[in-house]
């Protein structure tokens, strides 16, 4: 089945797949009861937001095989914003005060470039655990990815993330650390990206009630889970959304920032990503630049000889488990449509019963 858009609002990134049939948009008039309906709250910077819309789209699309998934999109308020990122938002994206209205099924929520250490002390913390608030009682799952599942644990249960010493960049080796339900399906040992200076630790999650469900000695805590009242909030450090030549065009913007002097040291090169000959070339040009610091360098940087072997491998799981994460969805729907009718039956009983005595 193809993705529903909600009125229309579909970013110019999906023409091509709007007209191939793959993302169609619907009108708000329109029947929703057969369709799983998603909040997807996008707080990616502008660099990435349109970007980051296309691989959650994508990895959907495929995940959802027979189930109609509609999505509408949201993002915080306060989070800076270029003009065109703010109009971007006006034309594609709903405000935040129609969340609190709708009904919807589960919700994605990405993180963003954070600016302060305390996370609490962000212009949008205030609305951030509005959101996490109101998905514990008005969703069925909640996934939180990166800087906002480090948010989650930070506000239901006090977690606070740790400062890493470099960057946790590239894609690492998971093993599973529980059997459950979303990660049925797939093998023993996932791969999946990770981007990020900060992580929380397994041992900080297992004394607050989270299951982790993935991890690995050199990457950390991957993926892990809490019932939040009637929610199950799945969280994921890394980002099984990422398309081959993401982590690319994050090493390249870190590169750019290291030569206008944004960023003291030169990045490290994703682990476990590159080919060995794309490893070179980069080294080459590493070698160069910090000998003579200039962003006017970056038009010889070698993407274009090193972005046909990059290769995602961590897809297949990717969509497993996010097809688990619907079935979630459409397993407790159908649940909640089971026990309606009947608790309608009781009410009206009850009434007609009332009216009698």
């Amino acid at each position: 089945m193809p993705l529903i858009v909600d009125g229309g609002r579909v970013p110019p990134g999906w023409g091509d797949r709007k007209s191939s049939g793959r993302v169609v948009s619907i009108d708000r008039r329109a029947s929703r009861t057969e369709c799983v309906r998603l909040a997807l709250i996008n707080n990616m910077p502008d660099p990435a937001l349109e970007d980051t819309e296309l691989q959650f789209f994508e990895l959907l699309d495929i995940a959802s095989g027979d189930v109609p998934v509609f999505v509408k999109l949201y993002s915080l308020t306060g989070i800076p914003r270029t003009d065109r990122g703010e109009r971007h938002l006006k034309s594609f994206y709903w405000p935040m005060d129609d969340l609190w209205n709708s009904s919807c099924d589960g919700l994605i929520m990405t993180g963003t470039e954070p600016r302060s250490s305390d996370l609490r002390n962000e212009p949008y913390w205030p609305v951030l655990t509005d959101v996490l608030d109101w998905a514990q009682r008005n969703t069925a799952s909640t996934v939180l990815s990166c800087l906002a599942a480090h948010a989650g644990v930070l506000h239901s249960d006090g977690i606070s993330r740790r400062l890493l010493s470099d960057k946790q960049f590239g894609v690492f080796d998971f093993s599973k650390a529980a059997d459950h339900q979303l990660t049925s399906g797939t093998s023993a040992m996932v791969r999946f990206p990770h981007s990020r200076w900060n992580e929380v630790r397994a041992e900080d999650l297992a004394a607050s009630g989270y299951l982790v469900l993935t991890k690995s000695a050199e990457g950390g805590v991957d993926s892990f889970i809490k019932k939040k009242k009637q929610s199950l909030f799945v969280h994921f450090q890394g980002h099984p959304e990422y398309t081959s030549h993401t982590l690319l065009k994050e090493y390249r913007r870190d590169i750019k920032r290291f030569l206008r002097a944004e960023r003291e040291m030169y990045p490290s090169m994703p682990k476990g990503y590159f080919d060995s000959a794309a490893v070179g070339l980069l080294n080459n040009f590493r070698e160069l630049v910090i000998s003579d610091r200039r962003e006017e360098l970056m038009e010889g940087f070698p993407e274009a000889a090193v972005i046909g072997s990059l290769q995602n491998k961590w897809r297949a799981a990717a969509v497993s488990i996010y097809t688990n994460w619907l079935e979630y969805l459409v397993h407790n729907k159908a649940e909640v449509s089971v026990f309606s009718p009947v608790a309608a039956a009781d009410q009206q009983t009850s009434r007609k019963r009332s009216a009698l005595l």
